[in-house]
């Protein structure tokens, strides 16, 4: 009877312990979704917020690029390109003469914190692929106009910076006396292989080369005219020459 009865004690036991188990696992569980729950929805409203903040920064960014255009007080379609540049720092910059209209072309970024109880969170950057469009008529002032397009649209401008940075770079520690065509071609292409850079022309002036380079996109059709400059002797670190979009080479 002893045994018995310590047996329906260990059994007891042994579900009391099973049921505090399930109750638990239950508890742990219902939290683990409603953190899944909840920080989905806190992330997903960051990035909603990160978003439209691009977008924001973006129109206030094409506003003040139109005031520029309009103090700017020429009508040189390379020198407009250039503020257009300097105020948007867009590695693709159009201008289709027909319309009067210029295009920059930029993917616009910003960083969010992700929330998270499982590794993975953090900062995380998000993007937005942008065309801004600035249109002028006689008589009227530049105005401004920010589309969002596909991230295709946006790469083969990523891939133009990049072959700009290292054309700065080649060209910034290149000897005073191959700054010519056929030396920067030659810097810029050793095999005649890679097809990314045309230069079209290297003009000495003073103290300064400036480089016309028609820099394209690998795999596509793209491309836009840069001027790279630099100073002839004294100091060629990367830092002294200048690589600014023009609208023809």
């Amino acid at each position: 009877m002893v045994t018995g009865r310590a047996n329906r004690l260990v059994t007891t036991g042994c579900l009391t312990i099973l049921i505090a188990l399930i109750i638990v696992l239950g508890v742990v569980v219902s939290w683990l979704w409603y953190r899944h729950w909840h920080d989905g929805n806190v992330n997903s409203e960051r990035r909603e917020q990160a978003l439209a903040s691009i977008l924001k920064q973006a129109r206030a960014e094409a506003d003040d690029t139109a005031r520029a255009l309009d103090t700017s007080g020429t009508a040189d379609a390379d020198a407009l390109t250039g503020v257009i540049w300097r105020q948007s720092q867009a590695p693709v910059i159009t201008y289709d003469a027909s319309r009067r209209e210029f295009t920059a072309t930029a993917a616009g970024s910003v960083v969010y914190d992700e929330v998270s109880i499982m590794p993975g969170g953090g900062p995380v950057r998000v993007t937005r692929c942008l065309v801004s469009t600035y249109a002028h008529h006689p008589g009227r002032t530049w105005t401004s106009r920010v589309t969002e397009r596909d991230d295709d649209a946006c790469l083969p401008g990523t891939e133009i910076d990049g072959q700009v940075r290292l054309a700065r770079t080649r060209i910034s520690l290149m000897h005073a006396e191959d700054l010519t065509r056929t030396g920067v071609q030659k810097a810029l292409d050793p095999n005649g292989r890679l097809r990314f850079y045309d230069v079209r022309s290297a003009v000495r002036k003073g103290d300064t080369v400036t480089v016309s380079i028609l820099v394209s996109s690998p795999g596509t059709t793209a491309g836009q005219c840069y001027r790279f400059t630099r100073p002839v002797a004294g100091d060629v670190g990367q830092s002294s020459t200048t690589a600014i979009p023009a609208s023809s080479c």
